[in-house]
């Protein structure tokens, strides 16, 4: 019987693991670094999950592109 795997990015130390379909949804841990994540297909709508240090930093992303459109960003550093 053929074993399907999908390419997750750790969320903790950022490379790329072989994660056995079998896995999704399942808490499992990195080889590399030993962090503990929810495996989660990528092209999921559900990626990255909400506990996951992935989400945290798109949303710090999409705050800061948000201050720069804003011009936030000059006050920060101005007042800085």
């Amino acid at each position: 019987m053929a074993v399907t795997y999908f390419v997750q990015e750790c969320p903790t130390c950022g490379r790329n693991l072989q994660v056995r379909v079998d896995y999704l949804g399942k808490r499992v841990v990195c080889q590399h670094c030993k962090a503990k994540f929810v495996a989660c297909d990528p092209s999921s709508a559900a990626y990255p999950p909400m506990d996951s240090s992935l989400s945290v930093l798109a949303r710090a992303d999409q705050l800061i592109e948000s201050a720069n459109r804003t011009g936030l960003s000059t006050i920060a550093r101005t007042a800085g």
